[in-house]
Protein backbone atom coordinates (compact mmCIF):
# COMPACT_ATOMS: atom_id res chain seq x y z
CA UNK A 1 0.00 0.00 0.00
CA UNK A 2 1.28 3.41 -0.97
CA UNK A 3 0.40 7.09 -0.55
CA UNK A 4 1.56 9.85 -2.87
CA UNK A 5 2.36 13.03 -0.93
CA UNK A 6 2.21 16.38 -2.75
CA UNK A 7 3.92 19.33 -1.08
CA UNK A 8 2.51 22.44 -2.70
CA UNK A 9 4.74 24.83 -0.79
CA UNK A 10 7.76 26.48 -2.45
CA UNK A 11 9.53 25.99 0.89
CA UNK A 12 10.42 22.30 0.87
CA UNK A 13 11.19 22.19 4.59
CA UNK A 14 8.77 24.83 5.83
CA UNK A 15 5.45 24.98 7.67
CA UNK A 16 3.51 22.79 5.24
CA UNK A 17 6.23 20.16 5.38
CA UNK A 18 5.90 20.02 9.18
CA UNK A 19 2.26 18.99 8.81
CA UNK A 20 2.88 16.52 5.97
CA UNK A 21 5.72 14.79 7.80
CA UNK A 22 3.59 14.35 10.92
CA UNK A 23 0.95 12.56 8.84
CA UNK A 24 3.63 10.60 7.01
CA UNK A 25 5.07 9.23 10.27
CA UNK A 26 1.73 7.66 11.15
CA UNK A 27 1.29 6.24 7.66
CA UNK A 28 4.73 4.67 7.84
CA UNK A 29 3.97 3.33 11.34
CA UNK A 30 0.98 1.58 9.75
CA UNK A 31 3.27 -0.01 7.12
CA UNK A 32 2.09 2.25 4.32
CA UNK A 33 4.80 3.36 1.90
CA UNK A 34 5.03 7.05 1.02
CA UNK A 35 6.63 9.04 -1.78
CA UNK A 36 6.80 12.86 -1.84
CA UNK A 37 6.76 15.28 -4.76
CA UNK A 38 7.57 18.94 -4.14
CA UNK A 39 5.67 21.03 -6.67
CA UNK A 40 5.48 24.46 -5.05
CA UNK A 41 8.66 25.79 -6.63
CA UNK A 42 8.07 24.23 -10.06
CA UNK A 43 7.01 26.22 -13.11
CA UNK A 44 3.62 24.60 -13.60
CA UNK A 45 1.38 25.95 -16.35
CA UNK A 46 -2.35 25.96 -15.94
CA UNK A 47 -4.72 23.83 -18.02
CA UNK A 48 -5.36 25.30 -21.49
CA UNK A 49 -8.33 23.03 -22.31
CA UNK A 50 -6.65 21.72 -25.47
CA UNK A 51 -8.15 18.21 -25.03
CA UNK A 52 -4.82 16.56 -25.87
CA UNK A 53 -5.24 14.36 -22.80
CA UNK A 54 -8.53 12.90 -24.03
CA UNK A 55 -6.78 10.99 -26.79
CA UNK A 56 -3.31 10.59 -25.28
CA UNK A 57 -4.19 10.07 -21.60
CA UNK A 58 -1.49 12.49 -20.50
CA UNK A 59 -1.02 16.25 -20.46
CA UNK A 60 0.37 18.05 -23.49
CA UNK A 61 2.90 19.73 -21.19
CA UNK A 62 5.34 16.95 -20.29
CA UNK A 63 6.38 18.09 -16.83
CA UNK A 64 5.91 17.05 -13.19
CA UNK A 65 2.17 16.57 -13.77
CA UNK A 66 2.74 13.55 -16.02
CA UNK A 67 5.31 12.22 -13.56
CA UNK A 68 2.80 12.56 -10.73
CA UNK A 69 0.08 10.86 -12.78
CA UNK A 70 2.08 7.63 -12.98
CA UNK A 71 2.75 7.71 -9.23
CA UNK A 72 -0.89 8.51 -8.52
CA UNK A 73 -1.98 5.47 -10.53
CA UNK A 74 0.28 3.22 -8.44
CA UNK A 75 -0.95 4.66 -5.13
CA UNK A 76 -3.84 3.82 -2.83
CA UNK A 77 -4.19 7.41 -1.70
CA UNK A 78 -2.98 10.96 -2.16
CA UNK A 79 -2.08 13.50 0.53
CA UNK A 80 -1.92 17.14 -0.58
CA UNK A 81 -0.45 19.98 1.46
CA UNK A 82 -0.58 23.70 0.75
CA UNK A 83 0.31 26.98 2.41
CA UNK A 84 -2.33 29.72 2.47
CA UNK A 85 -1.44 33.10 1.02
CA UNK A 86 -4.77 34.63 0.01
CA UNK A 87 -7.44 32.44 1.61
CA UNK A 88 -6.82 29.56 -0.77
CA UNK A 89 -4.20 27.13 -2.03
CA UNK A 90 -1.15 28.66 -3.71
CA UNK A 91 -1.16 29.22 -7.46
CA UNK A 92 1.31 26.60 -8.62
CA UNK A 93 -0.53 23.87 -6.70
CA UNK A 94 -3.87 24.97 -8.19
CA UNK A 95 -2.44 24.68 -11.72
CA UNK A 96 -0.87 21.33 -10.84
CA UNK A 97 -4.08 19.83 -9.44
CA UNK A 98 -6.26 21.12 -12.28
CA UNK A 99 -4.04 19.38 -14.79
CA UNK A 100 -3.39 16.24 -12.73
CA UNK A 101 -7.05 15.47 -12.14
CA UNK A 102 -8.14 16.48 -15.64
CA UNK A 103 -5.41 14.82 -17.71
CA UNK A 104 -4.76 11.59 -15.79
CA UNK A 105 -7.20 9.02 -17.14
CA UNK A 106 -6.47 6.59 -14.33
CA UNK A 107 -8.95 4.87 -12.04
CA UNK A 108 -9.22 7.22 -9.08
CA UNK A 109 -12.30 5.55 -7.62
CA UNK A 110 -11.80 4.53 -3.98
CA UNK A 111 -8.31 5.99 -3.75
CA UNK A 112 -8.26 7.85 -0.42
CA UNK A 113 -7.76 11.61 -0.55
CA UNK A 114 -6.51 13.85 2.27
CA UNK A 115 -5.33 17.43 2.55
CA UNK A 116 -3.39 19.48 5.08
CA UNK A 117 -3.29 23.25 5.23
CA UNK A 118 -0.71 25.59 6.74
CA UNK A 119 -1.56 29.18 7.56
CA UNK A 120 -0.43 31.90 9.91
CA UNK A 121 -3.92 32.63 11.12
CA UNK A 122 -6.88 32.22 8.74
CA UNK A 123 -8.05 31.19 5.28
CA UNK A 124 -7.21 27.56 5.92
CA UNK A 125 -10.70 26.06 5.81
CA UNK A 126 -11.37 27.66 2.43
CA UNK A 127 -8.18 26.11 1.05
CA UNK A 128 -9.20 22.76 2.53
CA UNK A 129 -12.56 22.95 0.78
CA UNK A 130 -10.85 23.74 -2.52
CA UNK A 131 -8.75 20.58 -2.40
CA UNK A 132 -11.65 18.42 -1.24
CA UNK A 133 -13.49 19.32 -4.46
CA UNK A 134 -10.96 17.33 -6.52
CA UNK A 135 -11.63 14.22 -4.44
CA UNK A 136 -15.39 14.65 -4.42
CA UNK A 137 -15.68 14.74 -8.21
CA UNK A 138 -13.37 11.71 -8.59
CA UNK A 139 -15.29 9.15 -6.52
CA UNK A 140 -12.60 9.27 -3.83
CA UNK A 141 -13.27 8.83 -0.09
CA UNK A 142 -11.90 11.70 2.01
CA UNK A 143 -9.87 11.10 5.16
CA UNK A 144 -10.67 13.46 8.01
CA UNK A 145 -9.31 13.98 11.50
CA UNK A 146 -10.29 15.14 14.98
CA UNK A 147 -10.34 18.76 13.74
CA UNK A 148 -9.94 20.49 10.38
CA UNK A 149 -6.62 19.42 8.92
CA UNK A 150 -4.72 22.63 9.58
CA UNK A 151 -1.56 23.73 11.28
CA UNK A 152 -0.71 27.30 12.27
CA UNK A 153 2.43 29.41 12.38
CA UNK A 154 4.33 32.08 10.49
CA UNK A 155 7.55 30.03 10.37
CA UNK A 156 8.38 26.34 10.78
CA UNK A 157 9.39 26.80 14.43
CA UNK A 158 5.88 28.11 15.16
CA UNK A 159 4.18 25.08 13.61
CA UNK A 160 6.37 22.74 15.63
CA UNK A 161 4.80 24.31 18.75
CA UNK A 162 1.22 23.91 17.52
CA UNK A 163 0.38 20.95 19.75
CA UNK A 164 -3.24 20.70 18.61
CA UNK A 165 -2.29 21.00 14.95
CA UNK A 166 0.33 18.26 15.24
CA UNK A 167 -2.15 16.03 17.04
CA UNK A 168 -4.66 16.62 14.26
CA UNK A 169 -2.05 15.51 11.72
CA UNK A 170 -1.28 12.32 13.63
CA UNK A 171 -4.96 11.44 13.85
CA UNK A 172 -5.31 12.14 10.13
CA UNK A 173 -2.48 9.71 9.39
CA UNK A 174 -4.10 6.99 11.48
CA UNK A 175 -7.51 7.55 9.88
CA UNK A 176 -6.08 7.60 6.37
CA UNK A 177 -4.21 4.35 6.98
CA UNK A 178 -7.37 2.73 8.37
CA UNK A 179 -9.42 3.79 5.35
CA UNK A 180 -6.82 2.51 2.89
CA UNK A 181 -6.57 -0.85 4.65
CA UNK A 182 -10.34 -1.18 4.96
CA UNK A 183 -10.90 -0.38 1.29
CA UNK A 184 -8.26 -2.90 0.26
CA UNK A 185 -9.95 -5.57 2.40
CA UNK A 186 -13.34 -4.71 0.95
CA UNK A 187 -11.97 -4.70 -2.58
CA UNK A 188 -10.59 -8.21 -2.10
CA UNK A 189 -13.87 -9.50 -0.65
CA UNK A 190 -16.54 -7.55 -2.51
CA UNK A 191 -14.82 -5.76 -5.37
CA UNK A 192 -15.11 -2.04 -6.07
CA UNK A 193 -18.56 -0.44 -6.36
CA UNK A 194 -19.95 -0.48 -9.89
CA UNK A 195 -20.90 3.03 -10.93
CA UNK A 196 -23.26 4.06 -13.70
CA UNK A 197 -21.85 5.26 -16.98
CA UNK A 198 -21.62 9.04 -16.77
CA UNK A 199 -24.30 10.85 -18.72
CA UNK A 200 -23.84 14.60 -19.04
CA UNK A 201 -26.99 16.61 -18.50
CA UNK A 202 -27.89 18.59 -21.60
CA UNK A 203 -30.71 21.12 -21.55
CA UNK A 204 -30.70 21.81 -25.30
CA UNK A 205 -34.13 21.08 -26.77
Amino acid sequence: MKVLIINGSPHIDGCTSTALKEVEKELNNEKIETITLNVGSKEVRGCIACNYCKENHKCVFNDIVNEASKLFEESDGILIGTPVYYSGMNGSLKSFLDRLFNSSYIKKSMKVGAAVISSRRAGSTNALDEIYKYFGISNMPIATSSYWNEIHGRVKEDTEKDIEGLQTMRNLGKNMAFLIKSINLGKDKYGLPKTDKIERTNFIR
